[in-house]
């Protein structure tokens, strides 16, 4: 029998882990290169193909490593793996810069989708079992929902100054500038508390992976929390790349579509805001909120008017807030021992779901434009919503019949 480690107060501890944790989610997206790389490529000399294949190694490389980094990450430091990520990224950028080339852009990708890995289900392991100890694991949804905004914040912070940065010194400028973000995360992880032992009897990453997809075998509802995080999750991130398509044919100005994105990001903040407030909300509730956003996703593409992107900016909202909700929903149901191998397979699903709705979304936008894709791109949330709202009444069924079988007769 393992016990559980002594509560500590949450007070000095959890302030460290909440100021390192949004600290370290600013730093990850606070990078210049995202607005400008695609035209790196394209002066390198790159085709349109070579591009579309340099995307695929970056997804690949994901997919591939993202749950046997998890397993990793619960067999040794987690704080370890945190560091090495932005390090690895920092390496692929300064790549990028000094020696451009199809070869180096793809070897910068791997290592860039290998620093994602390592992050991916150690950073929500680390965070959940943390406040767990401090006592304050249920706030680990308004903390979460926080740190994206942060994260959300500091992309459209980017946006806006990689145009006078690239302006004034090149990409030179745009590199130096994101690989030196990338050391500052890799320092600023170096402060996460981590009271957390590695394995002590020398369990390998195999054993730890076996162990967390056991769990996930044997226990429905961590089963069911896990098919959740890609169902929310998958579709919307993968909509985010096509979202400057969907400003454009609304019939606005070129130079007004990065407004107009910063008007649909503002929504996908303040839905990471509200994650504290909605941390409780039913079975029945979520559903709600995905018919919602997803209804307004379908109107406000269909109609193909800059006003009706407010309608866009609602359903990314709704879209954030239910991704941080299932998140916390997930660490909730998982013991200790296979937090992150299951977070990176939750991962691992929505990296999955996200390269199927790339595909899904060429046919669409092929045959009939982005914004009926984008409202196609509705149809999984409200079926997400069906399941769970028929889930629900399932579960309130047999919880009212259980009373009446205990008075029934033998």
């Amino acid at each position: 029998m393992t016990l559980s480690p002594e509560r500590a107060p949450a007070t000095a501890g959890t302030r460290r882990l909440t100021r390192t944790l949004y600290g370290s989610a600013f730093c990850d997206e606070f990078v210049l290169l995202y607005p400008v790389y695609a035209l790196l490529f394209s002066d390198t000399g790159l085709s349109v193909w070579q591009m579309s294949s340099l995307f695929a190694v970056w997804s690949l490389t994901s997919v591939v490593l993202e749950v046997p980094s998890g397993a990793w990450a619960d067999a040794v430091s987690r704080r370890l793996l945190l560091v090495l990520g932005p390090l690895l990224t920092a390496a692929g950028f300064a790549l990028w810069v000094l020696v451009p080339s199809y070869g180096t852009f793809a070897l910068g990708f791997v290592l860039w989708g290998a620093g994602g890995a390592l992050g991916s289900g150690a950073l929500e392991a680390l965070v959940y079992d943390e406040l767990d100890r401090a006592g304050a694991a249920d706030r680990y949804a308004r903390v979460m929902g926080r740190a994206r905004a942060v994260g959300i914040t500091a992309t459209m912070a980017a946006m806006g100054l990689a145009g006078p940065v690239f302006a004034w010194g090149g990409y030179e400028a745009v590199g130096a500038a994101s690989v030196l973000v990338c050391l500052a995360g890799a320092v600023v992880a170096t402060r996460f508390p981590e009271h957390r032992k590695p394995s002590a009897d020398g369990d390998r990453w195999s054993a730890t992976l076996r162990a967390g997809l056991a769990e996930a075998r044997t226990d429905r509802s961590v089963r069911g929390a896990l098919l959740l995080v890609p169902a929310v999750t998958a579709v919307w991130g993968a909509l985010d790349e096509y979202t400057p398509l969907l400003v454009r044919d609304t019939g606005v100005a070129q130079e007004t579509v990065p407004w107009l994105l910063l008007v649909i990001w503002a929504g996908a903040t303040a839905g990471s805001l509200l994650a504290g407030a909605a941390a409780r909300l039913t079975t029945t509730g979520f559903a709600a909120l995905l018919t919602g956003s997803a209804l307004a996703l379908a109107v406000g593409a269909a109609a193909g008017t800059p006003v009706a992107l407010v309608l866009i900016a609602l359903a990314f909202g709704g879209f954030q807030l239910a991704t941080v909700l299932a998140d916390a929903r997930l660490q909730e149901r998982i013991e200790d021992t296979g937090r992150a191998t299951l977070t990176s397979v939750a991962g691992l699903g929505t990296e999955l779901g996200t390269l199927a709705t790339y595909g899904a979304y060429a046919v669409a936008a092929t045959a009939a434009g982005h914004g009926t894709a984008f409202a196609l791109s509705a149809v999984p949330y409200l079926l997400t919503a069906v399941l769970l709202a028929t889930a629900a009444r399932t579960t309130a069924a047999a919880a009212r019949a259980r009373p009446r079988s205990r008075r029934s007769p033998s």
